[in-house]
């Protein structure tokens, strides 16, 4: 007697490219509402803080809509598309959503300086909840082996990254902190709001320096998961870069005691490069055939259909002795 065999439908594979879109495109959008509402925008949003950590706000808030969120738009409609760009970019703005939005929140002079920053809590809650799932989406769907980089653009890459590493280490915060250990009074940052000025420094100096000089070197020695890291480190920092110098020059143009030219000059060189190098980086990415979701073969559901089907169009042989190949022998039968 004839065994009736049944199949089971065709398996779907998880495709992590469109829940992203759509997380990212909420990102994107929340980023933009919160900049909107703030001294950028409609004014709504006031920030408990001293002049001159509010023109660095302002800054942030600036780069926030004009670079950070179409970056994510941009980065949602490569998703759409199933863009192997789109992870990285992705991954990047999460990291950059992140650490502004934790610092906003939490640096705020609460009870001691005028303001109502605390009643849009929810919408600052909602950025940084879409930045981590952000983040996990776009970590999950970045490919287990990008491309390697050229040694010449390793080089570079490895170089400006540890360059970055003690420009923000020994150019930038260790003289403030000297300076706010010896003499705190003079200067006015700190002294009209030290909650920021001590938030910056820890994010700083425990996440970014010590992210960049791992990363940085292990792109020197051509280490494969330093590489993979490098795609979105790079994305981030030039976030991060764009809008440290929107807060440079706001603090110039309206005249902030604490602003400096060289400050400014020298983090919009530093952005300069990280943005080179990012295109850089991800153009041999770009490049690569756009990933297909996994389909699965409706007579060996327990095999993706490339292994039975490959693109060259011959069937690729089961595995002996394994239950699908029991099966379409007794198919041939």
């Amino acid at each position: 007697m004839a065994t009736q065999l049944t199949t089971r439908p065709a398996a779907r594979a998880v495709d992590p490219y469109r829940p992203l879109a759509v997380v990212l495109t909420a990102l994107a959008v929340a980023m933009a509402t919160s900049s909107l509402l703030g001294p950028v925008g409609a004014g709504l949003m006031r920030y408990r803080t001293s002049p001159t950590t509010l023109h660095q706000l302002v800054g942030s808030d600036a780069a926030a809509l004009l670079v950070v969120a179409p970056l994510a738009v941009a980065a949602a409609a490569l998703a759409r598309r199933r863009h192997p760009v789109a992870p990285p970019l992705a991954a990047g703005v999460a990291g950059f959503a992140l650490y502004t939005y934790a610092q906003v929140v939490i640096g705020q002079e609460y009870l001691r300086l005028p303001g109502n920053v605390e009643r849009f809590f929810p919408l600052l809650l909602a950025v940084f909840l879409l930045a981590g799932a952000t983040l996990v989406l776009a970590w999950r769907a970045l490919p287990p082996h990008p491309p390697a980089p050229s040694r010449r653009l390793a080089r570079a890459a490895g170089v400006t990254l540890l360059g970055a590493a003690a420009f923000l280490l020994f150019g930038l915060h260790l003289p403030a902190m000297v300076t706010a250990w010896t003499d705190p009074n003079s200067m006015v940052e700190y002294a009209a709001s030290p909650t920021p000025f001590w938030l910056v420094k820890l994010m700083d100096l425990g996440v970014v320096v010590p992210a960049a000089v791992v990363v940085g070197l292990g792109v020197l020695r051509r280490a494969a998961w330093a590489q993979r890291m490098a795609y979105p480190l790079l994305t981030w920092l030039t976030c991060l870069g764009a809008s440290v110098t929107a807060m440079a020059v706001v603090m110039l143009v309206d005249g902030d005691p604490d602003a400096s030219p060289a400050l400014a000059v020298g983090f919009a060189a530093v952005t300069v490069a990280l943005a080179g190098l990012t295109v850089a980086f991800h153009r041999p990415l770009a490049a690569r055939p756009r990933p297909t979701a996994n389909a699965r073969c409706c007579c060996a559901p327990d095999l993706p259909w490339d292994l039975v089907a490959p693109a060259a169009g011959r069937a690729a042989p089961l595995p002996p002795g394994s239950a699908s190949a029991e099966r379409a022998r007794s198919l041939r039968a």
